[in-house]
């Protein structure tokens, strides 16, 4: 069930804040697709790259090869380039595609959580060199843990609920034939921002007043949140 689905029953603009707030209590959205972090940036491969690889094939000793893997990881840089392009003898322009074919690839195995050498080396076409296809199935083994670890920690979470406080309050209607007085709630959200830096912990405070009628449909909204969540943790 997607927020959308669910926040489009409010009736107003406060009971969608409180049952997205709610509908996210951890603050942390796990699933595939990790629109936010760097994981999926670059989750496809293509012939060109498997082209480009065969690069490493003028690579003076594995250590080099495994050298250009790990640091490919992190992106395309300058320094990496003019690096690559000396170790391999190649041109920078080369030494270039070759770096941005690693991270695709790296980032491919990470996304698809690749986790044996058969996964991997299915990726790679027939006609590709075995002993380099080994290798390098085997340097992603060895370092995909801890790319994915790094890759979950700049991960941009969403705000943490840290508190909540409520209380039923009476307010006067606006409608001027009848001046009564209508039960209302006010519910206060404490929010952290788990990326702030770690010596400043950044809490933000929001009240929302919610009728009768708002609050109905925020609980209606949550049994359906509770009833899916079920559902998937049955499966």
């Amino acid at each position: 069930m997607s927020i959308g689905a669910v926040s489009s029953q409010t009736t107003n603009d406060a009971a969608d804040v409180i049952l997205f707030a709610l509908h996210f209590p951890c603050g942390i959205l796990l699933s595939r697709d990790l629109s936010q972090s760097h994981v999926n940036m670059a989750a496809t491969v293509c012939n060109e790259d498997f082209t480009n690889l065969q690069l490493l094939l003028k690579a003076p000793s594995k250590d080099a090869v495994r050298e250009v893997c790990v640091q490919s990881q992190r992106g395309l840089s300058q320094r990496l380039t003019e690096s690559t392009a000396a170790t391999l003898g190649i041109s920078e322009a080369q030494a270039a595609q070759l770096v941005q074919s690693l991270h695709a690839l790296s980032h491919y195995v990470l996304f698809y959580n690749l986790s044996s050498p058969e996964q991997i080396l299915a990726i790679f076409p027939e006609s590709f060199h075995s002993s380099l296809k080994n290798l390098i199935t085997k340097i992603l083994l060895e370092n995909s843990a801890t790319w994915r670890t790094e890759a979950l920690s700049n991960q941009i979470s969403l705000p943490q609920l840290k508190d909540l406080d409520w209380r039923v309050d009476m307010v006067t209607s606006s409608d001027s034939v009848s001046r009564m007085s209508v039960p209302t709630c006010l519910v206060q959200l404490k929010m952290v921002d788990p990326c702030s830096s770690a010596d400043s912990e950044s809490v933000s405070s929001v009240t929302v007043e919610l009728s009768r009628e708002s609050l109905d449909t925020i609980l209606d909204g949550l049994g359906r949140i509770r009833d899916q969540l079920s559902v998937v943790a049955g499966k």
